[in-house]
């Protein structure tokens, strides 16, 4: 009994924390939107109404720079603690407020040098860049001084310190670091090569499938003068074999990444796609763009509108960063997707190579400070260091990466594609561009079409791939970048169709991209939008974004005949082959075939396990789907498992399958009739700080069933071990550019940041049931709404 009241005396002081916390969110952290404020550092006055759904229309009336001052004011309005987590992150000062249990993540960030990159970035950039990152800064710190902080700061005990011109830049090197780059795969490349020798690299990480569709043709390439230099083809796979001191070291440094939510998981890609006037029933062009990202709570994406006298732009804007980075303006339209291509490198730097170094201080609350020396050679960062080699010598292992170089102007990219008018402005604003490099899709309101691939792609000396860490010597170097004018692009393509879903770019022909590169998605997603985008008939916005909702598999379609003949083992394995045999191939909520499949997928990734062991995370050596394919279809080696006692791809088919429907058993039940996989498959978006901590992470964090799964178009791969989908659509948008107001988009949560706020995630559902908002600049099609009138201080 006195247990029981001790427990009873906890939940009950808990009950009050939670409940002081609501009171406090909501008196003192929920914006104001409504009314009139003074703010220092305008020069005229601006008008941000809400709409219905929360997102700001910003009217600037004397100039660009308080239209920019603005969004830096509602998005620390309504973000501010996405904001400073975010900036920690990019500075390496989590453990500051969080604890020494940040400190892993600090030494990656530091020793990466994320924060220093984005201080060398702001010089190169444009006069005008600089002035509009400035407006932007002086609207943030206008916020802050409202001094209507989120709860977060009140529970960290801490006030934010004032934003700076760099924080605007910072965060956009972790995307960067997100969606560019394959470090950990030139890792994972050293450990088949180790184990299983050069004809394991194919078998573990298959190159591109030789009918798979690409972005571009040999013809659409050759017909704008952009096919590329031919390259020398890749002559071998020498490497050199990292000590096991400095493998771990940089498997630590792996780990800390995704602890952060920075995973480079298969499965994990965008869509985005246009289509001319001649293929649509509107007789204009149809632009739709849906990047896939990791959840978060908040959401990483924040809608606005944003207008002044010569900016009009409306789209997806990022908290931290001024501008709009997917959208539209009045004129043009735009939408991104991973390219992938191979911009890191680690070297292993001679003895005694010449090293630069500094001492940072890392502040740890609640404990002493932490000194760490960083270290860079010529090609950047020390990532780790060893006196393992053969002859006993320190030798340092070093990156490049195109992100972390010195001039990067990616925000004179981004920013001029918001003022873009024409074709021709467009690629001149990506002429800035620089990492990570995206697939740029594009649409005019005069009916134009166009696609490029910006960024920096080193060109490397001949014979050398990319694939594997390399000496630092002659024969492994980057001798310059692939000239801008020869990077892929086409303009208003003959067949009226470009379709990128992170695939293959170009064929064989186009030289440049293809050395090395394993990090092309499967083809499954490109291929399945090219069947729902030539239906026959002209094709209507509702059609497009019909389109991105697609849960049919064509991973099942191609596996379907080697799974279903399988020898089942066991009443749960018959009952399941016997519910595959009718299935459709749609992964809907209610589908029990959905589960049985994921299920069975899940297990048959993990078989190349027991040939490279069992790293500290758990999907580092899952099998892509296509390697899973190759190896069933040949029998391969991979399948084999003499400790399980496998000694053929049959044996394994019915070892999975077994193990798959033990697995759901165990989750839902016996009776696989109830195996929904709405029931099994829940997105998870997670609070960078509190997410994991069980007592109070639920106040944040948010999560429902979710249709699609592993390469359909709607996105879905669930979590190796928990069938979470942790990566989603974050946004989709469905841009009309016959009428650009009745263009349409939608997030994964809300706009708001205060997790009892009315807009924190009232467009969950509307996400996940594929319904979206409209992307309007119209105050007819906004709903009720709030307007705060800025007003200069006097």
């Amino acid at each position: 009994m006195r247990l029981l009241r001790g427990l009873g005396l906890l939940l009950f002081v808990l009950l009050l924390v939670v409940f002081a916390g609501v009171l406090y969110a909501r008196k003192v952290s929920n914006p104001v939107v409504s009314g009139s404020v003074q703010l220092r550092g305008l020069t005229g006055n601006v008008t941000v109404t809400r709409d219905r759904w929360g997102v700001p229309h910003i009217r600037a009336q004397a100039s660009d720079a308080d239209a920019l001052y603005a969004l830096g004011f509602v998005h620390a309005q309504d973000r501010l603690w996405q904001m400073e987590f975010q900036r920690r992150v990019a500075q390496g000062r989590l453990s500051e407020v969080l604890g020494d249990a940040a400190l892993p993540q600090d030494r990656f960030l530091r020793t990466w040098g994320f924060y220093r990159a984005a201080q060398s970035a702001l010089p190169a950039l444009s006069p005008r860049t600089r002035t509009l990152i400035s407006a932007y800064t002086a609207g943030v710190n206008a916020a802050i001084a409202q001094d209507r902080l989120p709860l977060e700061f009140r529970l960290l005990r801490f006030r934010p310190e004032r934003w700076t011109d760099v924080d605007s830049i910072a965060w956009s090197k972790l995307m960067a670091y997100d969606l560019g780059g394959n470090w950990d795969q030139e890792l994972l490349g050293q450990r088949v090569v180790a184990r299983l020798g050069a004809a394991g690299l194919d078998a573990v990480l298959p190159p591109y499938p030789a009918g798979g569709p690409t972005i571009l043709s040999s013809q659409e390439l050759g017909s704008t003068g952009h096919l590329g230099t031919p390259g020398t083809p890749r002559t071998g796979l020498a490497g050199v074999t990292l000590p096991a001191g400095a493998a771990a070291q940089l498997a630590s440094q792996l780990a800390a990444a995704r602890s952060l939510g920075f995973v480079n998981a298969p499965g994990k890609g965008s869509n985005d796609w246009v289509i001319g006037g001649q293929r649509t029933s509107t007789g204009k062009p149809i632009l739709a763009d849906d990047p896939h990202l990791g959840l978060s709570a908040p959401m990483l994406w924040y809608l606005a509108d944003v207008q002044g006298p010569t900016l009009h732009a409306i789209g997806a804007s990022i908290p931290g960063l001024p501008g709009i980075v997917i959208g539209r303006n009045e004129r043009v339209a735009w939408g991104v997707t991973n390219v992938n291509p191979d911009v890191q490198d680690l070297f292993v730097e001679a003895p005694g190579a010449p090293l630069q170094s500094r001492t940072e201080v890392v502040r740890v609350k609640g404990k002493p400070d932490v000194k760490l020396t960083v270290q860079w050679s010529a090609h950047g960062p020390v990532v780790a260091r060893s006196d393992e080699w053969g002859d006993r010598q320190s030798r340092a292992v070093t990156l490049q990466w195109t992100a972390l170089e010195t001039g990067d102007t990616t925000f004179d990219a981004f920013l001029g594609l918001n003022y873009a008018r024409n074709w021709t402005e467009f690629r001149q604003a990506l002429g800035s561009y620089v990492a990570p490099s995206q697939n740029f899709v594009y649409a005019d309101v005069d009916g134009n079409i166009g696609y490029v691939a910006p960024g920096r792609v080193p060109v490397r000396t001949p014979g050398w791939d990319g694939s594997l860490p390399v000496p630092d010597d002659a024969a492994h170097r980057w001798t310059g970048y692939v000239p801008f004018s020869q990077l892929p692009q086409v303009y208003n393509p003959q067949d009226g169709l470009v379709v990128t879903a992170n695939n293959r770019v170009a064929p064989d022909t186009y030289r440049p991209f293809l050395a090395g590169n394993r990090m092309w998605a499967e083809p499954y997603r490109a291929e399945r939008i090219l069947q729902l985008l030539n239906p026959g008939h002209p094709l209507s916005p509702a059609d497009v974004a019909a389109a991105q909702l697609d849960t049919f598999s064509l991973v099942w379609r191609d596996l379907k005949p080697l799974l279903l003949a399988t020898q089942p083992d066991g009443a749960l394995s018959t009952q399941a082959l016997a519910l595959l045999r009718d299935w459709d191939g749609h992964e809907t909520l209610q589908s029990v075939q959905a589960s049985i499949f994921e299920a069975w997928l899940a297990q048959l990734q993990r078989m190349a396990q027991d040939e490279l062991g069992t790293p500290a995370q758990p999907d580092a050596t899952a099998l892509t789907s296509v390697a899973v394919l190759a190896q069933l279809r040949q029998d391969g080696p991979l399948c084999r498992d003499t400790r399980a006692g496998v000694r053929d791809c049959a044996q394994e088919l019915t070892r999975t399958l077994s193990a798959a429907t033990a697995d759901l058993a165990g989750r839902l039940g016996t009776d696989p009739a109830r195996w929904a996989w709405g029931d099994l498959h829940r997105s998870y978006s997670k609070h960078g700080a509190f997410g994991g901590v069980s007592a109070i992470g639920w106040i944040w964090n948010r999560g429902l069933p979710t249709p699609g799964g592993t390469d359909t178009v709607d996105v879905a791969r669930p979590e190796p071990g928990t069938f979470r989908q942790t990566h989603a659509p974050s946004y989709r948008q469905v841009i009309d550019l016959s009428n650009p107001n009745a263009s349409r988009y939608i997030g994964t949560l809300g706009q708001g940041g205060n997790p009892i706020g009315s807009h924190y995630a009232d467009l969950q559902r509307l996400w996940r049931d594929g319904q979206t908002i409209p992307m309007s600049s119209d105050p007819a099609d906004w709903g009720r709404s709030e307007t705060l009138n800025l007003r200069p201080a006097r």
